[in-house]
């Protein structure tokens, strides 16, 4: 037979080799032997073998009718289905790939052994003759009316209409690639047979052959990949029975192809809420909605939701190694390296060939300072899957950390070739080309990545190393770092050096967080719609708040962006770790740093604190001691020298009484020593820095000057706000004292 045979006849030759006693199933032994030799790379212990099998056997139980026998031909083609081997790889590996069955029919009809395998699952309960019957004529229909679209595809998308797994099951959502649906004459004569065969379907005598009808139609279109004409079909189906999961799953299944990931989510929270209710009929189906629900919200940057939902499918199905994987690596999104570590090594224990989570572990190795076993995993995941891109280029990231430049050039060379647009692994080359010395290469480099992006800092970073090659030839660049007391203001509106020190650290933690760019007006609005028990909220709760107000972020700088709220604001909100914080306290703490007037943002800050007491009832007015302890929690959370140590410290009953009004509290915050008095010289950082036309460059770090500017008077050279807060100053110019005035690039 050519290189059309068919899926299950694939599936049969491995199935047959195996079954070594002819009793129509695979027994543990004869299992274990399969899983060793499609992976002959892996050496395998044999717990570790006894693990995967017991893995099989238990989410395959529906195809183990007697356990001597074990697995059935159906299951294994299950598998497959899955997602939990590569059939090509698995028939080559056993040297099957050239020994095809012959095929008697070249045009099969279709029949029931042809018939996907998810109509053999219990959640299709497909019992009706009728449904089959549907089947058999969508098939055909298919074939022959779209068989004109298919022709001009490439080969290897010829397979869309050998699709028949229960998508989502074990499988990861992927973005799918829609069948070509012109608007020729053919695509129109098959909708409308479609509608004939739906409106037959309608017919049924009773509604549950109509539902597992148009569910049947659904599924098919979608192993398909005719998307939009699944949808109506689940909707269909949904009509029929509101309460039943499956439509609501499947249509967000469809939904996600499309990349309609919000209406997707939708339909996911919707199919949540029927299984649970029917717990005891969908058991089997409860973790995969978990797991594609967080799916759907990872891809809109929430990753403390999805982590939820992928623990609760971890929790449902200890063996769903796809669920734990997701799991770890939400983990490691949010920052929480210990647990990611931990939900990925059980990911990896279950499937030792999943080569996503060894590479995902890795990265989390890295982050916890365990470089070679991180190497370990990487090189496991590249073992596994030659080709993969995260593995290689985080490999790559780990060498450049460690200073082994030429490794990492090697790795981000190997991403290029894989991927010529990978404008990170050109920017990460130049890094590692200028480690290893070799600086044009490194121009070389960074020029693609800049045709690539057009981002305004690899412009910088060209200009940088312009700078300084010409300072090495001029023979300058060198500095020295001076006493602090010798750097003093030329006039009294230049910044204080110490003050400026502390400007750029919160500025750090504004840019970090993203809340520069948040309406301090608009979050403060959040704790009104919330009741007083309602404010106090899980960190899930608060990532959706800030998913609102930060909307214009794309997925992964939102992800950075909790990430940093979590490790700066939220550690310190949270002390005894039970995953809840106020959010009238948050409020007040980033309200500072969000976008706003000094005075909308101390309002902000004074309002939240009214809303956070209810046991005073004087409007206009806050507790003394509740001022006093949010501004040790700012200092706290934004000055790296405070502690917690007296936050709580004890008060009278006469000081617990004060009350103070906004014009009080706003002379506490400004306090430069006990308070937030560093509001100004932040603000103008914030306008400083909008200015990126300057042509003037730091005579230390060589780095074009954005934002403040400080000259020295007498030497006349400049420095930027980084290298002046650092004390540096050109080597060439050593005196007993420097003094500086101040400038904004204008």
């Amino acid at each position: 037979m050519a290189a059309g045979s068919t899926r299950i006849e694939k599936v049969r030759r491995i199935f047959e080799r195996f079954d070594l006693n002819g009793d129509g199933g695979l027994d543990r032994s004869e299992m274990a032997a399969l899983v060793a030799a499609v992976n002959p790379s892996v050496p395998f212990t044999p717990d570790q073998l006894s693990s995967i099998v017991d893995e099989v056997f238990r989410s395959y139980s529906d195809f183990v009718s007697d356990p001597q026998a074990g697995l059935s031909l159906p299951g294994l083609l299950r598998t497959y289905d899955d997602g939990a081997g590569d059939l090509d790889r698995d028939l080559a590996a056993l040297n099957l790939s050239e020994h095809p069955c012959p095929n008697p029919n070249p045009n099969p009809t279709p029949s029931p052994t042809s018939f996907p395998s998810w109509i053999s699952s219990p959640n299709q309960g497909i019992t009706h003759e009728s449904t089959l019957k549907t089947i058999r004529d969508l098939e055909t229909l298919i074939r022959t009316r779209l068989r004109s679209s298919t022709r001009s595809r490439n080969p290897k998308d010829l397979n869309v209409f050998e699709g028949n797994s229960e998508s989502g099951w074990s499988a990861e959502l992927d973005k799918k690639l829609p069948i070509s649906t012109p608007n020729t004459a053919d695509f129109r004569t098959f909708l409308k047979d479609l509608k004939d065969l739906r409106a037959g379907v309608d017919l049924s005598p009773i509604t549950d052959e109509a539902f597992y009808g148009h569910m049947a139609i659904g599924r098919i279109l979608y192993d398909h990949k005719l998307f939009s004409e699944a949808i109506q079909s689940f909707l269909r189906a949904a009509e029929l029975r509101p309460s039943d999961a499956r439509p609501h799953f499947h249509k967000g299944n469809a939904l996600w192809s499309l990349d309609r990931t919000a209406e997707a989510r939708a339909c996911y929270s919707i199919a949540l809420q029927a299984a649970e209710a029917d717990a005891l009929h969908c058991s089997a189906l409860l973790p995969q909605i978990h797991v594609n629900l967080g799916i759907s919200m990872e891809g809109d940057g929430l990753l403390i939701n999805a982590a939820e939902h992928y623990r609760e499918a971890a929790i449902l199905c200890p063996t769903h190694y796809r669920a734990l994987k997701h799991l770890g690596s939400a983990l490691f999104g949010v920052g929480d390296y210990g647990s990611a570590e931990k939900a990925l090594e059980a990911a990896v224990s279950l499937n030792p060939n999943f080569a996503d989570a060894h590479c995902d572990l890795g990265s989390v190795l890295h982050a916890l300072g365990d470089e070679e076993r991180a190497i370990a995993s990487l090189q496991c995941a590249i073992d596994l899957k030659p080709d993969h891109l995260d593995a290689l280029y985080n490999l790559g990231g780990l060498f450049n950390d460690a200073g082994r430049y030429s490794r990492a050039v090697e790795m981000y060379g190997r991403v290029l070739a894989l991927k010529p647009d990978h404008w990170r692994a050109h920017l990460n080359q130049a890094v590692a080309l200028l480690g290893a010395g070799e600086v044009e290469e490194a121009k070389k480099a960074l020029n693609e990545a800049f045709k690539l992006t057009n981002r305004l800092e690899l412009y910088d970073a060209i200009l940088h190393l312009k700078q300084v090659e010409k300072g090495k030839k001029d023979g300058g660049a060198e500095f020295i770092i001076v006493d602090a007391a010798k750097i003093l203001p030329g006039n009294d509106k230049t910044t204080l050096r110490e003050h400026l020190s502390d400007a750029l650290r919160i500025r750090n933690v504004q840019k970090m967080t993203k809340l520069g760019r948040c309406n301090v007006v608009l979050l403060k609005e959040e704790i009104g719609k919330q009741s007083l028990h309602e404010r106090r909220m899980r960190k899930a709760e608060l990532e959706i708040v800030l998913r609102k107000h930060l909307h214009f972020l794309q997925p992964e700088s939102f992800q950075c962006s909790v990430k940093a709220v979590d490790e700066k604001v939220l550690v310190a909100l949270d002390v005894t770790g039970s995953g809840k914080v106020d959010l009238c306290m948050f409020i007040a703490i980033v309200a500072p740093i969000c976008a706003g007037s000094a005075e909308q943002r101390k309002r902000a800050a004074f309002d939240a604190l009214q809303w956070l007491s209810t046991k005073y009832e004087r409007q206009g007015e806050i507790a003394k001691v509740d001022a006093a302890v949010y501004l040790r929690y700012l200092r706290a959370i934004y000055y790296p020298s405070q502690t917690f140590t007296d936050l709580m410290e004890g008060h009278g009953e006469e000081q617990e009484k004060m009350m103070i009004s906004f014009h009080e509290f706003v002379n506490m915050f400004d306090d430069i020593d006990c308070g937030f008095g560093i509001m100004n010289t932040l603000m103008k950082l914030e306008d400083a820095e909008k200015v990126q036309k300057s042509k003037r460059y730091c005579s230390v770090c060589r780095y074009r000057i954005v934002g403040l500017m400080f000259r020295e008077i007498s030497a006349r050279f400049c420095l930027c706000s980084i290298c002046y807060s650092e004390c540096k100053v050109p080597k060439a110019f050593q005196k007993q004292e420097y003094k500086f005035k101040e400038y904004q690039i204008d």
